[in-house]
């Protein structure tokens, strides 16, 4: 007599396998692909060994999408891809044809729509962005707004290929960079330029201030007594408003309308072609918060685009133009004042200085 097997338990409750999600024709010709083409800006067509093609129709769209966007993008996929969608990491949506014939038809809809195709090559790709002020607590600024605010005036450089190479623009509400703007060609970040305020009274009543000191990754928050009670205080020369501290207490509080806004950063990248990987760097200081358009920033990126289109070289990233012009060349080209912020006084800042009698003439 045998006993009976007890049920498999589910160990893995993580979300399924992405094979059950791929195209049928990507999943036969997986891994053996010959070459891929654009067959015009937004459109891919990538050939398998065995002669199969893919069509991928990219769309430029909203990070926050309502339900009835979801609702539409899916009806579309239902009617011209077989139901087979896919979001890239810059919220670009892309639906995956196997039949040419639906591709000019889905455009049209996509347009008509309000949902421009492009995206691909050198063009601008959509803007990733954090969450800004629709729900992230410790933002300097709106990321939704000013993606919007900016893209109404780049979106032609999205639906055409028509700059040097691809332009890869990223905005993060604050510090702490949940968006890509350390390795970004431009990066819009936004900054807090005060320490928080501490509210003692609602801090006596809910925060646990353990927990709060060890929150600061400097250190820059000590016990105090205020009033014979026990609270914090703030070594400002050691905050680096990271709002680290009101993830965990509301009164540490942050934001401030008069001196949050935003820096304006170039010169990042992920790829290694041509060149490494590099970081981006500081172009402007700070700019100031005036929602619902924010003309000041619209107005800097799109100077900075301008001047990278009319001067970089045919496949010559932001950065790469940069560091072959010099960046006193860029400040000249572009009209950014230089100021004392641009200094570098990292401790370790002079590993990076330029420290040879070589002079770089202008090209």
């Amino acid at each position: 007599m045998t006993a009976t097997q007890p049920p498999k338990r589910i160990t893995d409750i993580g979300p399924p396998h992405y094979e059950k999600f791929l195209h049928p024709l990507i999943k036969r010709n997986y891994g053996q692909w010959r070459y891929h083409e654009t067959l015009a800006p937004g459109v891919l067509c990538h050939v398998a060994e065995s002669g199969e093609r893919i069509y991928t129709v990219r769309a430029g769209s909203p990070r926050l999408l309502s339900v009835s966007t979801i609702r539409r993008f899916a009806d579309l996929a239902d009617k011209y891809s077989g139901g087979y969608l896919r979001f890239t990491s810059r919220h670009n949506i892309e639906f995956l044809l196997d039949n040419p014939a639906n591709i000019e038809p889905l455009k049209r809809e996509l347009q008509e729509a309000g949902f421009p195709v492009g995206g691909t090559n050198n063009s601008i790709s959509n803007v990733v962005h954090t969450q800004g002020w629709i729900h992230c607590h410790s933002a300097a600024t709106d990321a939704s707004g000013i993606v919007k605010a900016l893209m109404d005036e780049l979106h032609p450089h999205f639906t055409r290929e028509d700059l040097p190479a691809k332009l890869r623009v990223a905005m993060a509400c604050c510090v702490n960079m949940c968006g890509a703007v350390h390795c970004s060609d431009i990066a819009i970040l936004g900054i807090h330029r005060k320490p928080p305020q501490v509210r003692h009274d609602v801090l006596r009543k809910g925060c646990e201030i353990p927990t709060l000191i060890a929150s600061c990754p400097t250190g820059a928050i000590r016990p105090a007594v205020v009033d014979g009670k026990r609270t914090v205080d703030v070594v400002e020369e050691q905050c680096m408003y990271c709002s680290n501290c009101f993830t965990v207490c509301a009164a540490m509080q942050m934001n401030d309308p008069e001196n949050d806004g935003l820096s304006i950063w170039v010169g990042g990248k992920v790829s290694n072609a041509r060149s490494e990987p590099k970081f981006s760097k500081l172009a402007i200081p700070f700019l100031p918060n005036n929602p619902p358009r924010w003309p000041e920033v619209v107005s800097a990126v799109t100077n900075i685009v301008d001047v990278y289109a009319a001067n970089a070289r045919r496949f010559e990233r932001l950065g790469e133009w940069v560091e072959r012009v010099g960046w006193p060349r860029f400040f000249e080209l572009t009209g950014i004042p230089f100021t004392r912020y641009h200094i570098d006084d990292f401790r370790y800042a002079g590993l990076s200085y330029a420290r040879s009698t070589h002079m770089r003439l202008r090209p």
